[in-house]
C-alpha cells in the first residue's frame, strides 16, 4: 500500500477473523526433469465489523498455500470506519492497473461489487455499498486497490480531530 502514513494497523489478536479465498493460481515451472507445479493463493480475512487484511501464500499444495495466505493476512490487518453498514463517503483506490470506486448506499441495497472486491468488502463488514472496478481485473491488484480505498476512508470524528473543531462543525462548517 502506497499510503502508509494513513495506515491504521490493528493487532492480530482478533480471534473471530473469518477467511475468504479470493483466488488460487497454479504456477508451472519447467525444469529439465519435467514440470513442477506450485500454487499461489490470495486470501482476505476480516471480523466483519471494521477489521480486514489480505495475504498471499505460495506452496506445493493448495491447502498449505491457503494456510500461508491466512497467516500473512493476519499480519496486515487495518481498521476501517463503517457507518450504518456502509462506507462514510465516496472513495477511489488505485493499485497498478486496477482502479476501484466505492460509494455509500442506502440500507437494503446490498454489496454491489464483483469478484475480488466483494470478498474484501464483505470481510470488512460493509452491508450496503455501490462499487465499481475499472481497469485491470487481476485479483492481486483489485484486492490491493480496494484495501487502498478502505485505508483512505475517514469518519466525521477523525476529520474533526484532525481539523481541531467539533463534530458538528464538520457537517455545518
Amino acid at each position: 500500500m502506497s499510503n502508509t502514513t494513513n495506515l491504521k494497523r490493528v493487532k492480530s489478536s482478533e480471534t473471530d477473523l473469518k477467511d475468504r479465498l479470493v483466488s488460487v493460481q497454479r504456477v508451472t515451472k519447467v525444469t529439465k526433469g519435467g514440470r513442477t507445479f506450485t500454487f499461489s493463493a490470495i486470501v482476505v480475512v476480516g471480523n466483519e465489523s471494521g477489521v480486514v487484511g489480505y495475504g498471499l501464500g505460495k506452496a506445493k499444495e493448495i491447502s498449505e498455500a491457503i494456510t500461508k495466505g491466512v497467516d500473512d493476512a493476519k499480519k496486515n490487518l487495518i481498521k476501517v470506519p463503517i457507518i450504518n453498514g456502509t462506507v462514510p463517503h465516496e472513495q477511489l483506490g488505485k493499485f497498478g492497473g486496477s482502479l476501484v470506486f466505492l460509494k455509500p448506499a442506502a440500507h437494503g441495497t446490498g454489496v454491489i461489487a464483483g469478484g475480488a472486491m466483494r470478498a474484501v468488502l464483505e470481510s470488512v463488514g460493509v452491508k450496503d455499498v455501490l462499487a465499481k472496478s475499472k481497469g485491470s481485473s487481476n485479483p492481486h491488484n483489485v484486492v490491493k486497490a480496494t484495501m487502498e480505498a478502505l485505508v483512505q476512508l475517514r469518519d466525521a470524528y477523525s476529520v474533526a480531530k484532525q481539523r481541531g473543531v467539533s463534530t458538528s462543525k464538520v457537517f455545518h462548517g
